[in-house]
């Protein structure tokens, strides 16, 4: 996979100031997260609902739209077996 051109620099959009523990709601998932915003809170937009996502230093150079899942978890149903058994 090839990444983004490196004289281009990170795609990123500012984000308004918001104060302390204050989450900021966006629909950004492309962003590319940067060290300044280690600690913020955010909330994703999945195309559903917003997911908060707090970023720790890990997560830098990731985009927002890793950590916010767009489509639910897949499990079998497990089937009723009403008639008896052979």
């Amino acid at each position: 996979m090839v990444g983004r051109a490196v004289w281009k620099g990170p795609y990123f959009v500012p984000f308004p100031v918001v104060p302390p523990g204050q989450a900021v709601q966006t629909y950004a998932r492309s962003c590319t997260i940067l060290p300044s915003y280690v600690g913020r809170k955010f909330e994703v937009h999945n195309g559903n609902s917003f997911i908060p996502v707090t970023v720790t230093e890990d997560m830098v150079g990731h985009k927002l739209g890793e950590f916010a899942f767009t489509r639910k978890k897949f499990s079998f149903k497990k089937k009723d077996d009403k008639k008896g058994g052979r």
